[in-house]
């Protein structure tokens, strides 16, 4: 049974909330201001119907939307969608002496990477994303934020999620635009027999793809994905960390390269396969550290083939278990840390303790990033500036980088 709800405001999801009596309740796809019928079940609720839509309402970009999970905000108006992701990064930040710059945007079809689900139904293979909060999988033949590479190999993709399916469960299949060709990487989909490895390994080769990997091992790879950072070619591993588009990726490079520019040594922690280390590289002696080994290779390799680079060295550690000590970190004039959405709590305590005059933080967590920024600035950073950047377009989530900086001590 629908019930009438009137939306008050979003949440941190991208949700509309309704206040009724027994609390907050969420509905998804609507915007505040709206007065909308939706079905309830305890603090959530599928809409129904729109009565009153809000002025900023408008078309979403692609057929799937409010079926396939991958989106969240489509339907919110691009300024007032932008002003939205923006004041998460304010709300975060809140009670920092510092102002928040304006959100850099994301184009649509830039994405390089997406992660896809997949699952053999009666009626043939699935390939999409998950319904919003849902295992169902929702067949997708378009995609409004992705790459047109990627869009333009959806058949194929499938074709290919059908040939190495071995499982009745559903799997990851995470597709990457690189220089060479779309790189794949399945998880979970099963063992492969030799002749099924045979057939998937043709269909690849004539489709053209660079390679196909399954649960990290390599399958067949008739050209190495190589990724451009900055000037420096990296063949990277198999499901190795992108920024989630080039546009992005290249800004955050471009910011903390200014902060860091008079930096001759630099660190840069959870290095993963140099989209910073490589960049900097070109002014700076680089110091990077990484847990993954594939990375640290893939990185290793871009710098000891690339021409024009200062030096550049790397070191295998888990930063979350054994973080850069204060006093290691005193060997540096500038360092970049740009840790998973978990932040980087431990190392931010030694980072606070040295005397590091230029710290660059990068996170796609807003709450962690408050959370690691406090620990810097109570060991005498002074944050100088914070610029949001959406590259995880119509969706909750958002990227920032803070820039800080602390007097050196005279030794």
């Amino acid at each position: 049974m629908s019930t009438r709800f009137t939306i008050k405001k979003l949440g941190a999801q991208g949700d509309g909330i309704a206040e009724t009596e027994s609390g907050d309740l969420f509905i998804p796809f609507t915007l505040p201001g709206e007065t909308v019928t939706a079905a309830r079940e305890r603090d959530r609720a599928a809409l129904m119907a729109v009565l009153e839509a809000s002025p900023l309402r408008i078309e979403p970009a692609c057929r799937h939307f409010t079926e396939c999970g991958g989106c969240a905000l489509q339907h919110f108006e691009a300024e007032a969608y932008r002003q939205w992701k923006r004041e998460k990064v304010v709300h975060a930040l809140k009670g920092f002496d510092c102002d928040i710059d304006p959100l850099v945007a994301c184009a649509p079809h830039a994405r390089r990477r997406v992660v896809l689900a997949a699952r053999r139904s009666e009626t043939g293979m699935l390939l999409g994303f998950n319904r919003h909060l849902s295992p169902e999988i929702i067949s997708i033949s378009e995609c409004p934020i992705s790459l047109p590479e990627i869009v333009a190999a959806l058949d194929r993709l499938r074709a290919l999620a059908d040939l190495i399916c071995a499982t009745t469960k559903s799997f990851r299949m995470a597709v990457t635009v690189t220089g060479s060709g779309l790189d794949v990487a399945v998880h979970e989909s099963g063992k492969l027999g030799e002749h099924q490895r045979r057939i998937a390994s043709n269909f690849v080769l004539a489709q053209g793809f660079a390679r196909l990997s399954i649960d990290d091992e390599i399958v067949i790879e008739p050209r190495k994905p190589v990724v451009m950072f900055g000037s420096v070619a990296v063949a990277v591993p198999p499901g190795a960390f992108l920024q989630a588009t080039e546009a992005a990726e290249q800004t955050m490079a471009e910011i903390v390269g200014g902060h860091l520019k008079r930096a001759k040594k630099v660190a840069d922690l959870f290095a993963g396969c140099g989209s910073f280390a490589l960049r900097l590289a070109a002014k700076s002696e680089v110091h990077a550290v990484e847990g993954d080994a594939a990375a640290l290779s893939a990185l290793d390799r871009g710098a000891r083939f690339a021409t024009g680079l200062k030096r550049v060295t790397g070191e295998r550690r888990d930063l979350f278990r054994r973080p850069l000590t204060f006093k290691e970190l005193n060997a540096f004039d500038g360092l970049v840390f740009d840790p998973p959405r978990a932040g980087a709590e431990d190392q931010s305590k030694q980072i606070a303790r040295s005397d590091v005059p230029f710290v660059a933080a990068v996170s796609c967590n807003p709450v962690t990033l408050a959370r690691d920024l406090r620990i810097l600035i109570d060991g005498g950073y002074q944050l100088r500036s914070v610029t949001p950047i959406d590259q995880f377009l119509w969706s909750p989530h958002v990227e920032a980088v803070a820039l800080l900086e602390k007097p050196r001590k005279r030794r």
